[in-house]
């Protein structure tokens, strides 16, 4: 074998070992996905509300839809990341899917993505599409109930109300006035657990 045939040997040889240690560290390092969700509760009184306004709303692929006409619409994102002590009120949960906000009168819409949980502010919040900032679309009220701890944790809410900012973001983007702070859309039911 030639000195430059033996270099180059040398070399992949190099190549392929630091590639399959990269792998295999990677594998090592791959952590396992934070998982749970924000099922967000629709309730028929807002629903009915929103459909007289001619506003309607959906939510987007990751998320998943229901409806029961006892308890109205449901709306399921599932967490893809993030960090949170619920009961410390910090950090800040990433959640899939988003939203699709339509004003059948006006023909104007509002789609947000990278929804999240921000616990420290205690809102949803969402990035309205060709924007980077979030807004504060969602807030949890009424009774609550928060458990758990760095490792995952539970938050119980009998009232979701919309956030002040996204009241004003949303009824200018649609151009209706049905969207008012501190307007009751249902309830909350949010699980997390941390990825390891």
């Amino acid at each position: 074998m030639s000195r430059t045939s033996a270099r180059l040997a040398a070399v992949a040889t190099a190549v392929v070992l630091a590639t399959t240690g990269a792998a295999a560290s990677a594998t090592a390092e791959a952590a396992t996905p934070a998982t749970g969700s924000a099922v967000v509760n629709e309730s028929n009184t807002f629903l009915v509300n929103s459909l007289s306004a001619g506003v309607m709303v959906f939510a987007l692929p990751t998320a998943t839809g229901s409806y029961d006409s006892t308890t109205g619409l449901s709306a399921s994102f599932p967490v893809t990341g993030g960090s949170a002590n619920l009961p410390a009120y910090y950090g800040d949960v990433r959640l899939g899917g988003g939203l699709l906000f339509i004003n059948l009168r006006t023909g104007k819409s509002a789609v947000f993505k990278d929804l999240a949980f921000n616990v420290t502010t205690w809102q949803i919040t969402g990035v309205p599409q060709g924007a980077t900032a979030p807004v504060a679309l969602l807030d949890p009220a009424g009774d609550t109930s928060v458990s758990g701890n760095a490792a995952g944790g539970s938050l119980q809410a009998s009232d979701l109300q919309v956030d002040e900012e996204g009241a004003k973001y949303l009824d200018t983007k649609l151009n209706t006035t049905f969207f008012t702070p501190g307007q009751s859309v249902g309830s909350l039911s949010f699980t997390f657990k941390a990825g390891s």
